[in-house]
C-alpha cells in the first residue's frame, strides 16, 4: 500500500487548514467566557451580576438557575456539575457563563463579578486525601497467585514508594467550540472535541432536548492526546447554553492560561509496592498500591485506574502478584485521560522495581529486565488471566541490543564516568507491553459511511476524529485499496453525528482499528453489490463465457473479470452503471471487536484484543553542578505490524516518546497550599522544545509480527511509544547514581527535573559522609 501524506501536513505548513477558531461564523456570533472560582473549596454565600451585565456589549451571564435541563456533565459518574451551585470544588471550576459583542467586553464584565465566598478548608494531595478517607470509590483487588507466602520465602526483598506527577496537555488548539442555533429549534455545534457522541449528549442534556436536535461536527482538532476526550463537552455545553439565551451564534474558546487553569492534567500518583526475587533478579513476588489524585470529580478516574491495573506488571511475568487500586478526591480539577491513560504511572513504579532488583544483584540493567520478560512457554499468563500471544519481547530485545551496541557503550560510559567528575553519563534500556482495546468493553466498536459517486470518487465518513494522528490519511488509503483506487478520487469527510451515530471517543490507540475495520465493512458491502451487477453485466453483452461474481476484482482504477482481463469498465464507468441498473452505491459500515471479555467482580478475563511491543535504549548526559540533561541518544525499536502508512507511524513513535519525556524530565505541575497552579502559561511550563530532542535520534519499526486479525495486519501506535520515553528518566537515574560509583540508590523524584537531580545528588554526597 503506498504512503501518502496527512492532508493537514500542507494545510498546516501553508496555513490554510480550517479550525474551529477559523471558521466564518458572521458579524452576529458573540464571543463566551467563563468566571470560573479563585478559591478551591468554598461556600458562595452571594454574588452581583448586575453590573457586568450592564457593561457595554453583554448579551448575556448566565449561572446554573439558567440551565434548563440537566446541570451535569460527568462523563460516566454524574457528580460535575456544569456550573457551580452553591459550593465550589476547586481553583478553576466554572461557576458564571458571559456572551458579549467582543472577547474584550467579555474579559470586562468577567472583573465586574463580585462574589462572596466562605472558604471550607482544601484537600489537595493523595496523602490528605487518604487521612480523610475521600475515596473516589471502592479499593479493588486484583491477585494471582500467593503473594504473601511468597515475599516470606523469597531470598532478597525490597519495598519503596514511588510517585509520578501530573502533566499538562499543551495541545497548541485550546479548548474551544462554536454553537449554532438552527431554524427547527436545534443546535449546529462545531467542536474540537476527540468524542463527538458524549459531546452531543452533553450538550441535549444541558439543553434539555433530544440528542437528534444537537449536531456535532468536527473536522480537524489542534492536538488532544486524551485532554479533548471528555473535556472538549465542556466548551460545548457552555457555548449552546449561551447560544440558547442570546439565539445567536456563540463561540467560547478558552485562552492559555485559563484553558491551564480549567481543564484536569495526567493524575498523580503515590505507589507503594514490595517485591521479591532471587539471587540471579528473578521476580517471585510483586505487591503493589496504586493511589490517584482523581480531582474532585470522577471523569475518567477509575477507567485510569483500571487500565493501570492491568499494565502494573508491564513486561514482566510475575508468578505471584497483588495489585490493590484507588483514586482519591481531591479539591483540583478533575483529572482526566491522557495518552498512556494510566500505564505510564504503573509501568514507571514497575521498572523502577526492575532497577532496583538490577541494583541489589549486581546484575546490568537491560539483562535484568530480559530475565524477566514473559515468554511463550508457562510464563505467559498476566495477573488478570489472559495469555501474552504473539510476544516479540525477546525478539526486539535482541535486535535492538545489537543495533544500539548497548554492552560496548555501557563500557565506555563507565570509563567516562571514571575520569569526569562534573559530567555524568547514564544509559537505560526500557520495554513496553501495551494492551490495545477500550476497557471499557462497550466502546469497542465503530461505524461508517462510504459513497461511491457516479464520477468513480468516493467519500467516506466514519466515528473517528483527526487531531494530527493521521487518521484520516489512513482511512483514505484503506477505501482507496478496497477499490483499487489512488487516494486522491477519495475523500474523507468532516466527522459528524448527523453521519454516523453513536460513535466511540477516538482514544485508547484505537482510532485506525476501529474505524478502519468499519470502513472496511462497509467496502465489501458495496463490493459485493458491485461484484454481482458487473458479472451479470458482463454476462448480458458477452455470451461466450460466464463471468461470476467471486472473478471480479478491483485494480488500478478498473472493476474486472480476472478470469476474463479484457471484461472490464473504469471504476467510474462501473459507478455510472451501477445507477443505471438502480444499485446503491451507498453502505453503511459497523465493526465490534470480537472475543474481549472482563469479570470485574473476579478481576480476570481478557479485556485486550491483542498486544503491542516496544522498547528503547537511552543515553544521556548529566551535569552535576547544574542538573542540566543533554539526551545524546535514543533508539526505538516498535512492533507495528504491517503500516498502514509508515511515516505516519514513524511520526507517531517520535512524538509520543518526546511528550513522554516532556513527563520525564521537564514538566512539573506546581500547585500551593490554597490549590492555585503556579505554572498555568508556557513562559513557566517547560514542554521539550527543539533542543530537548534527542540529539541522535534512531526510530525502528518491527514489522515481523503481523497479526492478521487487525485492520490491514497493523497495530496501533498511538499510545504506546509514551512509555518508551521512561529510558531517559532511567538513564538520568544512571547518571545520578554514577556519582557515588553505583552504590547507592538514588532517591530521584519524578519528574527528574534540574532541581529534582541535583537534590538527588545531594542526597548521595550526604549519605557518603
Amino acid at each position: 500500500m503506498k504512503n501518502i501524506y496527512p492532508e493537514s501536513s500542507e494545510l498546516h505548513v501553508t496555513g490554510k487548514a480550517v479550525f474551529v477558531d477559523d471558521l466564518q461564523i458572521g458579524d452576529n456570533a458573540l464571543s463566551g467566557l467563563v468566571y470560573h472560582s479563585p478559591v478551591a473549596h468554598a461556600e458562595i454565600l452571594s454574588y452581583d451580576l448586575e453590573a457586568a451585565k450592564n457593561a457595554d456589549g453583554v448579551k448575556a451571564i448566565i449561572s446554573c438557575k439558567d440551565i434548563p435541563g440537566k446541570n451535569q456533565i460527568g462523563a460516566i459518574v454524574h457528580d460535575e456539575p456544569i456550573l457551580a451551585d452553591g459550593v465550589v470544588q476547586c481553583i478553576g471550576q466554572a461557576v458564571f457563563l458571559i456572551a458579549a459583542e467582543t472577547p474584550e467586553a467579555a474579559h470586562a464584565a468577567r472583573q465586574l463579578i463580585t462574589v462572596e465566598y466562605k472558604e471550607l478548608g482544601a484537600v489537595l494531595t493523595i496523602e490528605d486525601a487518604m487521612r480523610k478517607n475521600m475515596a473516589l470509590d471502592r479499593t479493588r483487588k486484583m491477585e494471582c497467585g500467593n503473594v504473601e507466602k511468597s515475599l516470606a520465602e523469597s531470598p532478597n526483598r525490597i519495598e519503596g514508594t514511588f510517585r509520578t506527577g501530573a502533566q499538562e496537555h499543551w495541545y497548541l488548539e485550546t479548548q474551544i467550540s462554536l454553537c449554532v442555533p438552527c431554524d427547527d429549534g436545534g443546535y449546529k455545534v462545531y467542536s474540537a472535541t476527540q468524542n463527538p457522541t458524549e459531546t452531543q449528549i452533553s450538550v441535549a442534556e444541558a439543553l434539555g432536548i433530544p440528542q437528534m436536535k444537537v449536531e456535532v461536527e468536527v473536522r480537524r482538532i489542534g492536538g488532544g492526546f486524551g485532554g479533548k476526550e471528555t473535556q472538549a463537552c465542556h466548551p460545548a455545553v457552555w457555548a449552546a447554553l449561551l447560544s440558547h439565551s442570546t439565539g445567536q451564534k456563540v463561540k467560547l474558546r478558552l485562552e492559555r492560561q485559563d484553558d491551564q487553569i480549567i481543564t484536569g492534567k495526567r493524575h498523580p500518583y503515590l505507589i507503594k509496592y514490595r517485591a521479591g526475587f532471587d539471587d540471579k533478579g528473578m521476580l517471585s513476588a510483586v505487591d503493589v498500591e496504586l493511589n490517584s489524585n482523581a480531582g474532585y470529580a470522577t471523569d475518567l478516574s477509575l477507567a485510569v485506574l483500571e487500565r493501570s491495573m492491568f499494565h502494573a506488571e508491564n513486561a514482566y511475568f510475575v508468578p505471584n502478584m497483588r495489585i490493590r487500586a484507588t483514586a482519591w478526591r481531591t479539591n483540583l480539577p478533575p483529572n482526566v485521560a491522557f495518552r498512556g491513560f494510566g500505564a505510564p504511572q504503573a509501568m514507571a513504579a514497575m521498572e523502577n522495581i526492575m532497577d532496583r532488583i538490577a541494583g541489589k544483584t549486581g546484575k546490568d540493567a537491560a539483562e535484568s529486565r530480559r530475565l524477566n520478560f514473559y515468554s511463550d512457554d508457562n510464563r505467559n499468563l498476566t495477573p488478570y488471566g489472559q495469555t501474552v500471544t504473539h510476544n516479540t519481547l525477546q525478539m526486539i530485545y535482541s535486535r535492538l541490543i545489537g543495533s544500539s551496541e548497548y554492552f560496548k557503550r555501557r563500557r565506555e560510559i563507565d570509563r567516562f564516568n571514571s575520569q569526569n567528575e562534573f559530567l555524568k553519563k547514564g544509559i537505560a534500556l526500557t520495554p513496553v507491553k501495551f494492551g490495545i482495546s477500550f476497557t471499557t468493553l462497550f466502546l469497542n466498536q465503530a461505524g461508517a459511511l462510504v459513497n461511491i459517486y457516479t464520477d468513480g470518487s468516493v467519500l467516506v465518513n466514519h466515528g473517528g476524529t483527526e487531531m494530527g494522528q493521521g487518521l484520516y490519511a489512513k482511512i483514505r488509503q484503506i477505501t482507496a485499496d478496497a477499490f483499487g483506487l489512488p487516494p486522491d478520487v477519495v475523500k474523507v469527510s468532516a466527522t459528524s453525528t448527523s453521519c454516523v451515530p453513536n460513535t466511540s471517543p477516538t482514544a485508547a490507540s484505537s482510532g485506525s482499528d476501529l474505524n478502519g475495520q468499519a470502513v472496511l465493512n462497509a467496502t465489501e458491502k458495496l463490493a459485493k453489490r458491485i461484484q454481482a451487477a458487473v458479472a451479470d453485466e458482463f454476462n448480458t453483452t458477452h455470451k461466450d463465457a460466464v463471468s461470476k461474481a467471486d472473478n471480479i476484482i478491483f485494480a488500478n482504477g478498473f472493476v474486472a473479470d480476472r478470469k476474463h482481463p479484457e471484461r472490464k469498465f473504469t471504476f467510474a464507468e462501473m459507478a455510472r452503471l451501477m445507477r443505471l441498473r438502480q444499485i446503491s452505491l451507498s453502505a453503511t459500515g459497523f465493526y465490534r471487536t470480537p472475543d474481549i471479555f472482563y469479570d470485574r467482580s473476579e478481576e480476570k478475563g481478557s479485556p485486550f484484543f491483542y498486544y503491542v511491543f516496544g522498547m528503547s535504549v537511552s543515553e544521556v548526559l548529566v551535569d552535576v553542578l547544574t542538573g542540566q540533561v543533554t539526551v545524546l541518544r535514543s533508539d526505538i525499536l516498535q512492533d507495528t505490524g504491517k503500516p498502514i502508512n509508515k511515516d505516519i507511524d514513524i511520526g507517531q513513535i517520535e512524538g509520543g516518546f518526546v511528550q513522554g519525556m516532556g513527563w520525564c524530565t521537564s514538566e512539573n505541575c506546581v500547585w500551593n497550599s490554597k490549590g492555585k497552579l503556579l505554572n498555568a502559561s508556557p513562559a513557566t511550563y517547560k514542554i521539550p522544545g527543539a533542543a530537548d530532542i534527542p540529539a541522535d535520534f534512531r526510530t525502528g519499526i518491527f514489522t515481523e509480527a503481523s497479526d492478521s486479525k487487525v485492520v490491514k495486519g497493523s497495530k496501533a501506535v498511538g499510545e504506546p511509544p509514551f512509555m518508551l520515553a521512561l529510558s531517559v528518566w532511567f538513564a538520568i537515574k544512571d547518571a545520578v547514581s554514577a556519582t557515588a560509583g553505583h552504590k547507592r540508590e538514588p532517591d530521584l523524584q519524578f519528574p527528574a527535573t534540574n532541581d529534582a537531580i541535583l537534590v538527588a545528588i545531594d542526597k548521595l554526597r550526604n549519605s557518603r559522609s
